[in-house]
Parts: structure tokens; sequence; C-alpha cells
């Protein structure tokens, strides 16, 4: 990107960059514009949805779509929109939760509202004729109200494409230059969309991927995309065999794991530039007797260390419940560590309360932000405050339902501190959308209320992360430029995760972890049955499930830059277990007297 721009000083056309988070987008806009200062105005680096968006708040009134449309980021929200669609739809005893799994995957697979009945009939769907009706509903209802969810915004973007060819041959033209990073986790949804983007005279692609680290299957992801691309467009390939975080003793492990895979490519084998590895054992295994006594090793390793090497330690997991009673351990031993868990909204009472009022202030009759406001505010002051009556005050006046809302509130016994605050700090928001006043003030009123009230832990995490998306929506739209819906805009495109407090040893899920690195690396749970999950085992050693799970583990053991321990214990949750199928082979469990020895004593 910074070559094609550094070589056209002085013409006009953009490079688009696209990734799946924002921290990447972030990251790449930082590094090129480090390359070339000056460099921001001929390039647009974003995600997927965010591209989506953008495209349809221009151009999405073609289909109807209003330009100031809500993100739905919360699952309560698309149940709501669910239960719309299904009423007129006749479905026999409806399961919404399955249906709405259903929808997102007809979406995820770019399935056509016409064709989804027998799509799914296809695929031995019972109720197919009625659930491919909700699905249709399901997109009118998001579109005649003003909504779209995160899959909506892709699928409606391929649509748009699609109906208004005028659309998508602006797209070509604005952007004869098309960057993908990490392409081996799109979906089908965004290869199709990738497909209406990229100039079909020109087809100046350019993807990073490794099929190798195809690790969202479950989302759509499939290690044929990648196949796919090389045959529609004529790739070139450009092979990059060299790790330049893993000393030798781990490729060697990762290429003996990840040539099992029927998907790798046998002609490629990683190689690596580090040639040091950590003092001591670049790669050990650890055998434990229970998942507590696991969890008390690694704490206990952990703890022993410097501080300077603690901190460059990192748990992984294939899941959760791997890794929580690890942190618990941690914890207790008076070391702070980080488990986050993945959010798309804000949870803890104050920040509910503060997001919903912003978006009342942003969308002045939106009836479900008034309702998460009331209950909020219940939970926080104790008062109630009933939404039916502040709608019927809303349209007596001026169909404002933030001011209703105060005027309900200021009508209520309050205590002097939140009085005052809401006299002085809502009518900015509400009659100015002055919302950096009302966002600062809000955060004093909540540090005055009883921690019980605040959900204190949860509150300060969202508080973090509501800084860091501030911080970042500032630096990539500048601060002067952002405005209310701007900054909700930004907000709902990101998650709202936690970020890692300074310090903590971080626990992540193997997904979590993708794209970072770390010093030293304990991948736990290294049993059959959680690595590699107990599905994939149920589906045999050559299915696509087992497959996803050695990329997942060939992912984790290449996070470790110097040293990289692996540990599994006999017992876990009072069921004993076999060392995983992983650990032979990468050749690290041989079954010789000794090994086989110490995991039987481990059962007595």
């Amino acid at each position: 990107m910074a070559r094609i721009i550094e070589e056209s000083a002085g013409r006009y056309f953009k490079i688009l960059g696209l990734t799946l988070t924002n921290k990447a987008a972030m990251e790449m806009q930082k590094r090129v514009e480090g390359m070339v200062p000056g460099a921001g105005g001929r390039m647009t680096i974003t995600t997927f949805h965010a591209f989506s968006a953008s495209l349809l708040r221009q151009h999405g009134s073609h289909l109807g779509i209003r330009p100031d449309f809500t993100i739905l980021t919360q699952h309560a929200e698309r149940i709501a929109v669910l239960k719309e669609a299904a009423n007129g739809a006749d479905v026999p005893h409806p399961n919404r939760e399955s249906m709405l799994h259903l929808v997102t995957k007809l979406l995820e697979r770019d399935v056509k509202q016409d064709d989804a009945a027998e799509f799914l009939r296809k695929r031995g769907v019972e109720n197919a004729r009625h659930i491919g009706m909700v699905y249709k509903n399901y997109r009118d209802a998001m579109v005649k109200n003003g909504e779209l969810d995160f899959v909506g915004l892709v699928a409606e973007s391929l649509r748009l494409l699609r109906t208004v060819p005028a659309v998508q041959k602006m797209i070509n033209t604005i952007y004869p230059y098309v960057c993908v990073d990490e392409f081996q986790d799109t979906n089908m949804a965004q290869h199709q969309l990738l497909r209406g983007i990229v100039n079909p005279s020109t087809t100046n692609l350019f993807v990073a991927a490794d099929d190798d680290q195809t690790v969202y299957q479950w989302n759509g992801a499939n290690p044929e995309w990648l196949a796919s691309l090389r045959n529609e467009f004529g790739c070139k390939v450009l092979e990059l065999p060299v790790s330049h975080r893993c000393p030798p003793e781990i490729v060697k492990i990762a290429n003996r794991l990840i040539v099992r895979n029927a998907s790798h490519d046998t002609g490629k084998a990683a190689i690596t530039s580090n040639k040091t590895a950590g003092r001591g054992e670049t790669v050990s295994v650890k055998i434990l007797r229970s998942a507590d006594d696991e969890s008390d090793w690694i704490a206990d390793d952990i703890s022993s260390q410097s501080l300077k090497s603690r901190l460059g330690c990192a748990v992984l997991g294939r899941n959760r419940g791997v890794l929580r009673p690890i942190a618990e351990k941690l914890e207790s031993r008076g070391i702070p560590c980080h488990l986050p868990t993945k959010k798309n909204e804000f949870v803890s009472t104050p920040m509910a309360w503060l997001y919903a009022m912003l978006s009342l202030a942003n969308a002045r009759q939106g009836r479900e932000q008034l309702d998460r406001a009331c209950r909020a505010f219940f939970a926080l002051e104790g008062v109630k405050l009933v939404a039916d009556d502040i709608v019927c005050d809303s349209l007596a006046s001026d169909g404002n339902h933030l001011r209703a809302w105060l005027r309900g509130a200021l009508r209520q016994p309050l205590n002097d501190k939140t009085r005052s605050f809401l006299e002085e700090a809502v009518p900015r928001l509400a009659d100015r959308l002055d919302f950096r006043v009302f966002v600062q003030e809000s955060f004093r009123w909540f540090e005055q209320l009883p921690p019980r009230l605040t959900n204190a832990k949860e509150y300060e995490e969202e508080k973090g992360a509501w800084h860091l998306l501030a911080e970042q929506v500032d630096a990539g739209l500048g601060y002067e430029h952002v405005t209310l819906a701007g900054l909700l805009y930004e907000i709902d495109l990101q998650s709202k995760t936690a970020p890692t407090p300074e310090g903590s040893i971080p626990c992540y899920t193997i997904h979590a972890s993708k794209g970072l690195e770390f010093d030293h690396v304990y991948l736990a749970g290294l049993v059959d049955g959680t690595m590699p999950d107990w599905r994939a085992i149920k589906d045999g050693d050559e299915s696509d499930e087992m497959q996803e799970e050695r990329r997942i583990c060939f992912v984790a053991i290449t996070r470790a830059r110097h040293k990289l321990t692996l540990t599994l214990s006999r017992n876990m949750f009072g069921r004993q277990k076999d060392p995983s199928r992983f650990l032979k082979e990468m050749g690290l469990w041989n079954n010789d007297a000794d090994q086989a020895a110490e995991w039987d004593m481990l059962s007595q």
C-alpha cells in the first residue's frame, strides 16, 4: 500500500484496505502513514462491517434503508425483530434462539431471501418454508424499522451492489486497488462482497492469508475460499514461510502437527529466523493428576518467576472452562490476571444507562433504549420510571423521549446529588447534544454511587473499554469532527471487551489470542475431549472439525516467542482423560515406558 501511494503522487484514486477488527485496521493505518507521511487521504483502511455500514449510509436509500439506521448490537434487540418477523410466518412451535441462529447462518452464507426455503429444505431443516419466510420478514423488518444487525450490514451491502450497478461501478472506480488482511477468516458473504468491490477489468487484489490459521469455521470461514480466490482472480501466490516469532523447536512441532491436515499444502513448511530460545527447555510438557493440580502448577510456575519474566507470560486454553480455575489460582497468589469476556454491548448498570441515554439523544423516539434507560436508572437509584407513561408524555409534547424521561425523573424523590446531576447534565445532552460534558458528568455521578449498585468490577472494566474506544474514534475521525451520531456509530461497530490491564497475566482463549504473541505461552488442557474438542473426536480424525481443531492448536503454539509449556491432567472435572492426540502428532508423547507409567500412576 505504501509503495503504490508513494509511486502515484499527484493522482487521486484511493486504496481500500479491509480487515476483520478495528484494532488491526488502526495498526495498518498507523504503519502506512509511518512509511508515507500524509498518506491518510489516499487510503481507506477499515473492517468489512464498517465499510458496509458506510456504503449503506451513503447509498442504502436505493433499497429503502434510511441513512440514520441504527446498528443492533444487543441479542435482545435481534430477538425482538425476530419475534416480529415470526408473527407473520405462522411457524409451528417457534424456538426463537434456534431460528435466530439459522437466520444468522443464512445471512453469512449470502442466501437470497427468495432462495432461503429451498436452501434449508435441501439441508433437511424442519419447517424450512416457514423459516424461509421468517428470514425474509426479518430482513424486511430491519429495513422498515431503520435497523440493521452486524451480519445484515454485509448482506444488505451485497444486495445494494447487485441491485444498483451504478453504485458498484462507482466503488470499482474509487478503489482500483484492494488489499485484505487475514483473508482466511472471511465468510461467504464477505467473500462475495469482495468480489463486488474489486474492479473486474483490472482485478487489482492483494490478500494476506494463512490457510493453516483458518479457525473461524463456525463463523463461516472456510479454507476453500482461498483456493476459490486463486482460481477466480488468477492470483500469483507469494509464499512467506519464515516465522520471525518462534524458535526452531516450536516451528518444528508446529510443522509436524499441521502437515496432518488434508487442507494443508504439503509443499509448504515454515522455517524460522528466530535462532534464540529462552533459558532452559524451549518446549516442555507437564503432566498433573487433576485439573486443580494443573491450575496450581501453572500459577506456582508463573509466580516463581521474576516480575520481568512474569509479564511476558500468557495462559491459553481451548475454552473459558479451562482458563477460569487457572485465573482464580493466579489471583489467590496475588498475581493480577485478565480473563476477558467478548462483549458486543455494555452490560454493567452504569454503562448500560449511559449508552441508552446517548442513544436516546441521537434517536429521540427509540423505545428499546428508553426501556433500558428506565431499567438501569431503577437499578442505580431505586426510582421506577414507567416507559409507557414517558412515551405518552413525549407524544403529547414534542415527541422527544429523552426530555420526557427527564421530566418523569425529576418528579420523583431523588437525592440532592442525583437531582443536581440530572438538572444540569441531561438538558445539555437533550437540547445541545453536548455529549462530551454529559459523559464526563455521568462518570462523576457514577463514582459517588455505592459499589454494589454499579457492578463495580464489571463497571471499571467497561469504563476502560469506553475510554479506549472513544480515544480510537477521536484519533480516527479527528476530535473536532466527532459527532454524537458518529461516536455511537463507531462504538456500535466495535467490541466492548475490556483492554488487558497493565501488569496482568493474559488468560485468553486460543481464538482471542489470534494475532498476538508472548514470550512464554502456557497451553493448558491438552487432553482428548478438550483439545481437540469432543465434538471433533466424534466426527472422526479426517473430519473438517478435527482439521479445524488442529489449526486452533497450531495457532496456540505459534503465539510463543521463546518458551512453550504444554500442560495436561489425568483427571479433568471428575473424568479420566487420555493425552491429546495432538501431543503425539507433534512428537511430544511417544508412549515410552516411563511416560506411560507416569500417566497410569496418576489414574490411581
